[in-house]
């Protein structure tokens, strides 16, 4: 796009208006009206042939937003610029609005990671096995994937403020329901409800930035809005850690009380109501329905068929129901007039290939975060505060580079980051398998998080790009939702997938283990009890302390041996996302 400045106009607002461009995917070029590629109106003190480098820095604000964050899933932002601003805020309820969505978005990406560090914590405390803290982490996960998208249909109709307002209030109501849980049952079906209030406010979040901001205002309203979530998103998993460690991992979710009673003081008070007037027809419920039903049933499944088989009559009729269920979500949804999830956009090339690299990266990236922390606290004795902040460097590679991640694409088309990026992420999950029983942070893990860092940072932002750049006119909100919920579906689906290798290894070695060391049937019996609870096995007390070492040695080395194979795999799927990119994706879409 050719973009005229020959009409008197601030520099800020100019700046505004080209980054509004550059977000929706224009190549912009500036020059005054004679078409001379300069002007005497100066921009940041420059005349406009000094155009190019000023583009690069818009180019480079538009990057910054992609790759901010621990886990924060991609195209958050194709959402927001995705939409028009239907209730403006004024410029003094500006910031009570970005306040308001910023700890909102924070409750949700900050349990997304804490949880995993509160696992063996609450492992321990409710002598709950290894299926029963997946499903801990799947409950939540599940119903947040599953609903992610008939979230934002009920804001567009029912009013994006009510609905943020609603979701926020189950998010709180359930926080609190985990944290007075009595036992693991009680924990998971609190969960659940959750990640149904978080289905209502991630969405609600972006749509209000959307619907409350000018789009010549938009663009520092979601650099500030993803600068922010990053940030609180950092500091979680190191706070959290700290509460476990002095208070309770009760305190993990309590924390949340407070922030989310501000957060609906804060909506209440300054955020306007808004809806989309196009959205006529209410959500896709069956759709819906469908869809968790099939998640639900797999799932299920895949985590009990470590405890039973694959034989048992239960796994089998919950496999099939899953399977139909989500056979019958793919013929509703190709004959619905407002499907949930559109499926005739995967015969785009690119968005068909970007979402496989999403599905295959992202799963190996929530492995990671869902075993790590009990390798680091039950095998390596870390504390829970240092578990927490293991993952620093991650987080603050991607944000240093995602400036520069921001403009691979530009130079080198999609196709090239997004096969390196990958690669050099396959990478870090190989390291992440090197280490042993007592290893040094700095000389073996934190490589591993460091290659990590590098390899997502160079390839979310192209990721992002290339979904947003594959949605058709006007459904660039609809793209950027679904590649968003593919994110959360690999994590739902590996943690399923990877606990059974993870399981399975772990029993594999354990047996021979406990063979070689001389203890009695009763306690070699009463130890393969506890094998489902992986590294939290407890070692009878009544036995010597030289056994008791030995025994709690052998159950470390089962422990590795299975977060290798884990390790491993996540380094496999990275190599495929890298495959996908350069079998499937195109440069230029």
């Amino acid at each position: 796009m050719v973009f005229s400045h020959g009409w008197p106009l601030s520099a800020d607002a100019f700046e505004d208006q080209m980054f509004f461009l550059a977000s929706r995917g224009y190549r912009c070029i500036a020059h005054d009206r004679r078409g001379h590629g300069r002007s005497s109106q100066p921009w940041n003190g420059n005349d406009l042939d000094t155009y190019a480098d000023d583009l690069a820095n818009i180019s480079d604000r538009l990057a910054s937003m992609k790759s901010s964050g621990l886990i924060m899933q991609p195209c958050a932002e194709g959402i927001i610029i995705s939409m028009p601003a239907t209730a403006p805020c004024s410029a003094h309820a500006a910031p009570w609005v970005l306040a308001a969505t910023i700890l909102g978005s924070s409750l949700a990406f900050i349990d997304g990671t804490v949880v995993n560090v509160a696992l063996p914590a609450l492992q321990s405390n409710l002598n709950a096995t290894v299926l029963d803290v997946q499903w801990v982490v799947e409950a939540y996960a599940l119903l947040l994937a599953a609903l992610l998208l008939v979230g934002g249909s009920l804001g567009d109709v029912y009013g994006r403020k009510r609905i943020y307002v609603l979701g926020v209030a189950v998010f709180a109501a359930a926080s609190a329901c985990c944290g007075f849980a009595l036992n693991i049952n009680q924990l998971i079906s609190a969960r659940a409800v959750q990640g149904i209030g978080a289905a209502l406010l991630v969405p609600g979040s972006l749509a209000i930035i959307s619907a409350s901001f000018r789009e010549h205002d938009r663009g520092r309203a979601i650099g500030t809005w993803s600068g922010l979530t990053a940030m609180t998103t950092a500091v979680g998993p190191v706070l959290g850690g700290w509460l476990i460690e002095h208070a309770s991992w009760r305190w993990v979710f309590f924390v949340n009380l407070p922030v989310a009673a501000i957060v609906i003081i804060l909506t209440l008070w300054r955020v306007p109501e808004s809806r989309n007037p196009q959205a006529s027809e209410g959500p896709d419920w069956v759709g819906a329905l469908l869809a968790a039903a099939g998640l639900a049933g797999i799932v299920f499944a895949l985590i009990e068929s470590s405890k039973r088989t694959w034989n048992d009559p239960v796994v089998i009729a919950f496999l099939l129901v899953g399977l139909s269920a989500l056979i019958a979500f793919l013929a509703v949804e190709s004959r619905t007039k407002a499907p949930l999830l559109p499926v005739t956009m995967f015969r785009v090339r690119n968005f068909a290939g970007a979402n496989l690299l999403t599905l295959f990266l992202y799963s190996a990236l929530n492995g990671m975060f869902f075993f790590f922390p009990m390798n680091l606290i039950q095998v390596q004795n870390y504390t829970a505060t240092a578990a927490g902040a293991a993952l620093l460097p991650f987080i603050v590679l991607m944000s240093l580079l995602s400036r520069w991640s921001g403009g691979l694409v530009d130079r080198y088309g999609a196709r090239r980051p997004l096969m390196f990026g990958p690669i050099v992420a396959a990478a870090g999950f190989a390291l992440f398998a090197l280490p042993t029983i007592g290893a040094e942070y700095w000389t073996t893990f934190f490589p591993a998080v460091v290659m990590l860092g590098l390899g997502m940072a160079i390839t979310v932002a192209p990721l992002t790009t290339t979904v947003m750049n594959s949605a058709a006119e006007g459904r660039v909100g609809v793209t950027s939702g679904i590649n968003n919920a593919v994110s959360r579906l690999a994590g739902v689906l590996a943690i399923a997938i990877l606990g059974i290798v993870m399981l399975g290894t772990f029993n594999r070695h354990l047996v021979p283990n406990l063979a070689q060391i001389n203890v009695s049937p009763e306690i070699q019996q009463e130890l393969k009890a506890q094998r489902i609870k992986l590294a939290a096995i407890e070692v009878p007390a009544k036995i010597d302390t030289a056994t008791r070492e030995a025994i709690r040695r052998s159950i470390d080395e089962s422990f590795i041996a299975g977060f290798r194979l884990v390790m491993l795999i996540a380094s496999g799927l990275a190599l495929a996302s890298a495959a996908t990119a350069c079998l499937v994706i195109r440069s230029r879409a």
